[in-house]
């Protein structure tokens, strides 16, 4: 079942144009890794999925994104980010405590009733709840890097998003806590269809279902992940695994 549809879709930020003619579906459930060199258009990809292009000057789009069947431009932006949750690559917590950063978006969208069960289920799917269970009422701020972005994730979870998408989450993680993330991942898409932009291919490769591959704001292949990284049709693709360029 088709989560997020994507059709001719162009982006210009005054005259550069960022993204051309992108056409392309996301399922439900599945990991889609978003792969390419620096200035593919990948974070403008994703940040068109939740409209938060919208928020830098000089923007403008032609073509669709439907979720769920609806034109994206005709859900409130504030309930659209709700449906479609953002973890950006550097942790960025709120300066307060663990709970209350858990529990901020859901005050933020009237929720009164059992913040408690919520947050504690929340992190739990972020695999930070053994971690923190006896640090709630501690900043957020004392939490690891590693634990930070992992609050991220359950602030993220806790407004019961359909769609998360990750903008390179583990680029200043140690391994030990990329790899907690990474299965969180594998758990969170029993429930949650996941983007994934990540400049780290090793990462695509463990984690993704299907990948995709942008260059120069064009999606040059998208395919089942292993046939990306064992046998790609395209050989701008093969170019960029191999690492002659990027």
């Amino acid at each position: 079942m088709v989560k997020l549809d994507i059709k001719n879709l162009n982006i210009w930020f005054g005259a550069n144009q960022a993204l051309k003619n992108v056409n392309m579906q996301i399922e439900t459930h599945e990991i889609l890794s978003v792969i390419g060199p620096a200035n593919s258009g990948k974070t403008t990809f994703l940040r068109t999925l939740n409209r938060l292009n919208e928020l830098s000057i000089n923007f403008r789009m032609r073509g669709l994104v439907e979720l769920d069947g609806q034109n994206i431009l005709q859900i409130n932006a504030e309930l659209l980010r709700k449906k479609v949750g953002t973890v950006f690559a550097l942790p960025t917590p709120l300066p307060l405590s663990v709970f209350d950063n858990v529990a901020y978006g859901m005050r933020m969208h009237g929720v009164k009733k059992d913040l408690k069960g919520i947050v504690e289920q929340a992190l739990k799917e972020a695999y930070l709840w053994d971690e923190v269970k006896d640090r709630m009422k501690e900043s957020a701020f004392k939490l690891s890097g590693g634990q930070q972005q992992r609050l991220c994730i359950a602030r993220t979870l806790a407004v019961e998003p359909d769609v998360i998408l990750f903008d390179e989450p583990c680029s200043g993680l140690d391994p030990i806590s990329t790899a907690k993330i990474e299965e969180a991942m594998l758990k969170l898409k029993e429930k949650y269809t996941i983007v994934l932009v990540t400049n780290n291919v090793r990462q695509a490769a463990r984690v993704a279902q299907r990948t995709a591959f942008f260059l120069s704001g064009e999606l040059v292949e998208l395919d089942k992940t292993e046939k990306i990284f064992t046998a790609p049709s395209k050989q701008r693709t093969d170019d960029y695994i191999r690492g002659k360029f990027g």
